[in-house]
């Protein structure tokens, strides 16, 4: 599914027109996050993914493209570098990529989908996620097998449990400095319940049963782009699930939307307000490389925004870091 499918088939008014200060369809000065997606490439085909990641995949960032963002990290008051994918993991140049982000950056946060880490060619990444003060933060649907397995394939959910297991007994969820967080999302088409009272059980279920523990959990809405998007549109969920979205919309959530303080970086280069709009390749506007940006000052710009933005400022709010209100 593409954006002119997604505008024409949700039945709902444009994003802009129901934000009332339009200062807030602005991003900030200057924005603290560079989000770098460095390939498509995963090892998991999960049915929510909104970059429509798989095994299947060939797009992976080149080490060109990697430079120009530290680059471009370097010549703006950026803070926090958040790599994801994908399997962030299989980008063949990904440790050095960490390393060299892990030299210039306040924090580096980087996504994965746990399983990964079991894997023989990288189980090894714990160790070096740890010696790095990598901030971890970790896919898991929900805290039981049934729900996680249907929503990302048979047999995620124990592995996912056993890479736990590993970052717990690094120090990760325990030590200051060795964050561990996890990431719920919806298994299906309805916003998420409060993060507060997810985290709750979360952490009441992941500790009585296995004994895990972690540090935050971010329920983030499932966006109606990608592989969800397009489960949507071929059952005729799209317009149900659009005017969900758009009757839970909170104005309260918009100034702090994600796309005004970050900025998102695709694997071959191009510059996007979030990784929703990556995703349904809504550059930035004007220059939109990141080889045009790497001698020059982001600054204030116009977000490109479409009806999926709606998902983001449902109910709570929705952000790489969790809800907004």
């Amino acid at each position: 599914m593409n954006i002119e499918e997604l505008e024409t088939t949700a039945n709902v008014p444009s994003f802009a027109d129901s934000v009332v200060n339009k200062d807030f369809l602005n991003t900030l000065e200057n924005p603290s996050t560079l989000q770098i997606n460095v390939g498509r490439l995963c090892n998991l085909k999960c049915k929510h993914c909104h970059v429509e990641a798989g095994p299947d995949r060939k797009e992976i960032m080149s080490k060109e493209v990697m430079q120009a963002c530290l680059d471009v990290f370097k010549n703006n008051n950026f803070k926090t570098i958040d790599i994801t994918g994908g399997a962030p993991e299989m980008n063949p140049n990904f440790e050095w990529f960490v390393e060299e982000c892990s030299k210039i950056a306040e924090k580096v946060i980087v996504r994965t989908n746990l399983v990964i880490l079991l894997t023989e060619k990288y189980k090894h990444i714990p160790e070096f996620y740890k010696s790095h003060k990598i901030n971890v933060v970790c896919s898991l649907p929900f805290y039981s097998k049934k729900n996680t397995d249907r929503q990302r394939g048979d047999g995620v959910f124990d592995k996912s449990i056993e890479a736990l297991k590993v970052l717990n007994s690094l120090g990760y969820g325990k030590e200051q400095d060795l964050l561990l967080d996890l990431v719920y999302n919806p298994n299906g088409a309805f916003l998420p319940p409060s993060q507060e009272s997810m985290t709750s059980l979360y952490k009441d279920k992941l500790s009585s049963d296995f004994g895990i523990v972690f540090n935050n959990l971010y329920a983030i809405t499932n966006n109606p782009v990608g592989r969800f998007g397009d489960f949507l549109y071929k059952n005729n969920m799209l317009d149900p699930y659009m005017q969900t979205l758009y009757a839970a919309f909170n104005p309260a959530t918009v100034e702090g939307i994600m796309c005004r303080d970050q900025i998102s970086i695709s694997w071959d280069g191009f510059v996007y307000d979030c990784d929703f709009n990556q995703a349904v390749d809504m550059k930035i506007e004007g220059k939109n490389s990141i080889f045009d940006l790497q001698k020059e000052k982001i600054g204030v710009r116009k977000i490109v925004t479409g009806k999926h933005c709606y998902a983001c400022t449902a109910g709570a709010g929705s952000s790489c870091g969790g809800t907004l209100d």
